[in-house]
């Protein structure tokens, strides 16, 4: 897949990437556990800062779900790519799309949240320029602990 576009979420978009959700997060020790975490909130209600990236078959190659919080932060909730398009720098090009429309709206940060075991979430956000990491135990209340980071949004293009 050489020609892809960064556009945002439309209608029918959380159905194909449900149905091929295995593809996005098969390599997920448990990929299921993130379904019910893809709420139809991210597409109806903050719409305008979903973001997919689309072949010229209009498939979706990847995708990023994320809103602009009340705090200032652009909340990055979700980004991922299609098991054969990685590699492509379309996690990069989607972040890039959403930092720009985050600061439109006023952001003065970026931040994600992961779990501490996944290496490769953490080495993305640190090369995306993700430097303020905190361990917060206990984060959901369920006695899981998840890692915080934060970039923010001056002179730290990714």
């Amino acid at each position: 897949m050489t020609e892809v576009t960064i556009e945002r979420a439309r209608d029918g978009d959380l159905a194909e990437i449900l149905r091929n959700f295995g593809r996005f997060w098969g390599s997920n020790e448990n990929p299921e556990r993130l379904r019910h975490l893809h709420h139809p909130i991210f597409f109806r209600e903050f719409g305008d800062t979903a973001f997919v990236a689309r072949g010229i078959d209009g498939e979706i190659a990847g995708y990023l779900l994320g809103f602009v919080a009340p705090t200032g932060d652009g909340y990055i909730h979700f980004v991922a790519v299609r098991d054969d398009c990685r590699a492509l720098g379309l996690g990069r090009r989607l972040y890039q799309t959403f930092t720009a429309v985050a600061a439109e709206r006023g952001a003065t940060a970026l931040k994600a949240i992961t779990s501490p075991g996944n290496e490769r979430s953490l080495a993305f956000h640190q090369r995306m320029g993700f430097t303020e990491i905190t361990v917060a135990p206990d984060y959901e209340g369920s006695g899981r602990t998840r890692v915080i980071m934060r970039r923010p949004m001056a002179g730290t293009g990714p």
